[in-house]
């Protein structure tokens, strides 16, 4: 069975570029996605990363002309400053984890959902409206999932996603885990692809 474990902050646009192409790749290889949103606020820590406010100026550039770049290659719509970011993302994290009971394909469409309204459509999930909406938007009993999102029981899951990211070595988003050999970044999508062929 092929299982890839994908490693998620709910507010990367990396991740936002690359959701899409990953799903279909990992469709089309009969692999099982498990999503694992983790807290950038402990996994940065351990692996030297910073958070976008407190690094070098140049970088904060650059990474703005990588965003159009791979916009404009994907022809994928982005707002490279979008109006709510940074927010806090613990609970779209955890509205994830908790749309993962329902299942892993619920956990998929949510996480997709919550990427494509902060870089695409200018919303805010640290909003509990907005995040029953995405709930529902993705077939779901919005007001349901966000109240099971805010149980202890799904905060100590998603704590224990971190931990496992930090375990794996991961220090960034997106990261794809298949067999063992992580992935990190939206641009090695084709050697996931090739390793799930394999």
């Amino acid at each position: 069975m092929k299982i890839v474990d994908y490693f998620l902050f709910s507010q990367s646009p990396w991740t936002y570029l690359g959701h899409d192409r990953f799903v279909a790749i990992a469709r089309k290889a009969g692999a099982t996605i498990q999503v694992r949103p983790m807290a950038g606020a402990k996994v940065f820590p351990v692996s030297g990363g910073l958070p976008l406010a407190q690094r070098p100026a140049q970088r904060r550039a650059y990474r703005l002309t990588e965003l159009k770049r791979w916009r404009d290659w994907l022809g994928a719509p982005l707002n490279v400053e979008p109006k709510f970011f940074p927010v806090a993302s613990d609970p779209a994290d955890k509205l994830i984890v908790a749309a993962e009971e329902v299942s892993a394909d619920a956990a998929i469409e949510v996480a997709g959902r919550v990427l494509a309204a902060v870089w695409r459509e200018e919303r805010n999930v640290a909003d509990a409206g907005t995040l029953a909406q995405i709930a529902r938007a993705a077939g779901l009993d919005g007001d349901g999932v966000l109240a099971r999102s805010n149980a202890p029981d799904i905060a100590a899951r998603y704590d224990s996603y971190s931990q496992q990211a930090i375990e794996c070595q991961i220090f960034g988003s997106p990261t794809y885990v298949y067999r063992d050999e992580l992935f990190w970044g939206q641009d090695r999508l084709d050697f996931l692809e090739r390793a799930l062929a394999r």
